[in-house]
């Protein structure tokens, strides 16, 4: 039985990647800091076979020692502080983790690996905010990097510390650049998932209205589910490569607002919605859009779950979890 490690096992990635590694006969490890982590007691209700180790990617001892319990053969790197409003006002911490982190991890791996012939595989987590101001359209591995957030410039160390480690110690390690990636699991902070959310309460009378940022900002907007699989892909290839994975499709914020709100049979939004200068970035990302031609050649990869459909998903889980709210507070 293959043996993974999964960082960042209680986001929304590190969720679908479990389930998908557990359906692919893996024994699965989950790394969690701390002993008290409000988030794992849910997750393992629902995946009671996931097998959790404690490790923290600010510290280095400890990852060795989560390495060397689970003994992987597979480890997907997807820990990091990963909102990017976020990181400007906490740019130390979101160095330390998603740039550092990858070193740490890189390193935990080189020292148990170089005791089993250096075998253990690595996936690390890359965005497609690493582009920011991008160069061009659309974005390919070869596009080069302007990240314009500390997030983003801390993954652009983290995707070259990584392709450095693969060259000269010859590890099997390889990044994905994935671009914007959704779904219910989606933390409740990211706009997509602040939109449906509301969207629902909305409908249901639970709120009145929503205040977001920069409606005009495009992304390339996938499926969490489908884009899991990709990751797991990269590592099973004869050598390490870095992908970019993306549907090829942009859509704006505006656009995302129209299908979420037209689900629950809203079709002028604009009367909920207010832009507020809180929720802007300081340096704006205006589109992204990725060519994932390579990956579809050499993994024969593609996304299945369209753009409608996504949305439709978020919004109908959104309005179940807020109505089964409602019945319990009514018992």
């Amino acid at each position: 039985m293959p043996r993974a490690l999964i960082t960042g096992v209680t986001g929304q990635d590190g969720q679908h990647l479990a389930e998908f590694l557990h359906g692919e006969g893996y024994e699965v490890f989950g790394l969690v800091k701390g002993q008290n982590n409000p988030r794992i007691g849910a997750i393992l209700d629902e995946m009671p076979w996931l097998n959790v180790v404690q490790g923290d990617l600010a510290d280095l001892s400890s990852l060795v020692t989560a390495v060397d319990q689970a003994q992987p053969d597979e480890v997907y790197n997807l820990g990091a502080v990963s909102f990017v409003a976020y990181s400007f006002t906490h740019a130390e911490l979101t160095g330390d983790i998603s740039g550092l982190g990858v070193l740490r991890m890189l390193d935990a791996i080189r020292m148990v690996g170089g005791m089993n012939d250096n075998s253990i595989r690595f996936y690390q987590a890359s965005t497609s905010e690493m582009f920011g101001e991008v160069r061009e359209v659309p974005q390919t591995e070869m596009t080069p990097f302007h990240p314009r957030s500390p997030y983003g410039c801390a993954k652009v160390f983290g995707h070259y510390i990584t392709m450095n480690y693969r060259e000269s110690y010859g590890l099997y390690a390889c990044s994905g650049i994935l671009f914007n990636h959704e779904g219910p699991r989606r933390g409740i902070e990211f706009v997509t998932r602040k939109i449906t959310n509301a969207v629902a309460r909305i409908s249901l009378g639970l709120q009145d209205g929503l205040a977001l940022g920069n409606l005009e900002a495009k992304r390339d907007w996938g499926y969490a589910g489908d884009y899991v699989k990709a990751m797991w892909l990269m590592l099973q290839q004869d050598s390490p490569e870095d992908y970019v994975i993306a549907t090829g499709e942009t859509h704006s914020i505006r656009e995302f607002l129209d299908l979420a709100f037209a689900e629950v049979g809203i079709d002028d939004w604009e009367p909920y919605v207010t832009q507020d200068p809180r929720f802007l970035r300081p340096a704006e990302v205006d589109l992204l859009i990725g060519d994932a031609t390579k990956a579809r050649e050499q993994l024969g990869w593609q996304p299945e779950v369209s753009f409608p459909q996504l949305v439709s998903m978020m919004v109908a889980n959104d309005l179940d979890l807020e109505k089964r709210k409602m019945e319990a507070n009514l018992r």
